[in-house]
């Protein structure tokens, strides 16, 4: 089967230029950006035990994982854990060939507590969490496409995927800040703060709204003033912060925390014990988060699939959305009069994965460019990232390309 290609003019207004803009980010300890980073350490490990065992990845989905909240009593000051939060591993994964096998709950539990270890430090892993494992051994038809021999696998589905660029200058504000707000810098200077951020950006025109969540710490905080003295220093450090980046908006609104109130005590503060909502106000899930490319980015297109934690050489849930994302950036990084470039990429069952159905790449062009003489570069690139498909997914396995 060859692989259509089709290449369009985008006739509408880049994102940029349009009028309103919803941009938003969960941060690294939100509990659907934890499952989602989780379940994607867990598949970067299960390749990496299959490869050193089998030499070749085999079959696994771990993109089923869910996070149960806990319980914890807080006040001023102290706090304690009542019931540990839970985390369910789930879906399929192979444990083993002929008389070979790896163990694979033991690999997932263990990459679990290693990421939380190494991203969350106020959560004990082996205290504050109960791990649940789920995990079913594959199919005897999807098991099968792994055992081809060397070279590309077919993909296990029908399926499609999307990517874009360039990021607007508000989508790249919401990065850059939420990366800010959970960098090893701003948490020595203000170890008061837990990880569990978000921020959501309404850009209206020129003016952007941004309202960010971010709790404190109970044990660091032992008072309401207290409570608001911090605040107001953390919201003139995010000011100046706002300040140092690059925007055309002649107007940002900052709004941190946004249900907090004077004087109602514990109940008008953002206090959490181990710096996440999932201690006890929020459950997560793989695939609730942030797509692919870390936004959820309510004016583009975007897919349903959950990249985090799918098998990295036949899924392409994941491949094919983290490849339309690194087409885009690379045809508008190397193509000169391309302004805006959307790619989606279909696949059909069965077919190898560097052969897609349908690839379509939309695009904007600048003043004073032929869309003709454009459209031929964009097709001779998309042409040079299906051939080197093989190198694209080893390093996907490897954990280059950001899913979360």
């Amino acid at each position: 089967m060859m692989t259509r290609i089709l290449v369009d003019q985008s006739q509408g207004l880049p994102l940029e230029a349009q009028s309103l803009e919803i941009v938003e980010r969960k941060g690294l300890g939100h509990p659907d950006t934890m499952c989602d980073a989780i379940a994607e350490a867990i598949s970067m490990e299960l390749s990496q035990a299959y490869r050193q065992t089998f030499g070749r990845i085999l079959h696994h989905n771990i993109d089923k994982c869910m996070l149960v909240a806990g319980q914890v009593t807080i006040q001023f000051g102290k706090g304690r854990v009542l019931r540990p939060m839970r985390l369910i591993i789930g879906d399929r994964a192979s444990f083993g060939v002929g008389r070979k096998s790896i163990p694979v709950e033991e690999v997932a539990v263990e990459t679990a507590k290693r990421w939380i270890r190494a991203h969350l430090p106020h959560v004990d892993p082996h205290r504050h969490l109960h791990y649940q494992m789920v995990l079913q051994p594959t199919s005897v038809e999807l098991g099968a496409i792994f055992d081809r021999g060397p070279g590309l696998l077919p993909a296990n589905d029908t399926s499609a995927g999307v990517g874009y660029a360039p990021l607007t200058a508000t989508e790249q504000l919401v990065l850059q800040l939420e990366h800010y707000l959970n960098s090893p810098s701003f948490k020595q200077e203000y170890p008061e703060t837990g990880q569990d951020v978000k921020v959501m950006a309404v850009r209206m025109d020129q003016v952007v709204s941004l309202t960010v969540a971010m709790p404190f710490l109970a044990k660091a905080i032992h008072s309401e003033r207290d409570y608001f003295r911090m605040k107001d220093k953390v919201f003139t450090q995010i000011r100046a912060f706002l300040r140092t980046q690059t925007h055309e908006a002649y107007r940002v609104e900052l709004t941190l925390n946004a249900l907090d109130r004077p004087d109602q005590g514990l109940k008008g503060t953002y206090l959490t014990l181990l710096g996440t909502s999932a201690e006890q106000g929020d459950s997560g899930q793989v695939g609730r988060g942030n797509r692919v490319g870390g936004l959820i980015s309510l004016k583009r297109p975007m897919s349903v699939e959950a990249a985090a934690g799918k098998n990295p050489v036949s899924h392409v849930g994941k491949i094919y959305n983290v490849l339309c994302h690194q087409m885009a950036q690379r045809i508008h990084a190397h193509i000169p009069g391309v302004r805006e470039v959307t790619v989606w990429m279909t696949s059909q069952i069965g077919q190898t994965i560097d052969r897609p159905l349908v690839v379509s790449a939309q695009i904007g062009i600048k003043k004073r460019y032929v869309f003709k003489r454009v459209m031929g570069q964009v097709q001779e690139l998309i042409k040079v990232e299906l051939a080197e498909m093989e190198g694209f997914c080893d390093n996907l396995s490897k954990g280059s390309y950001g899913v979360c």
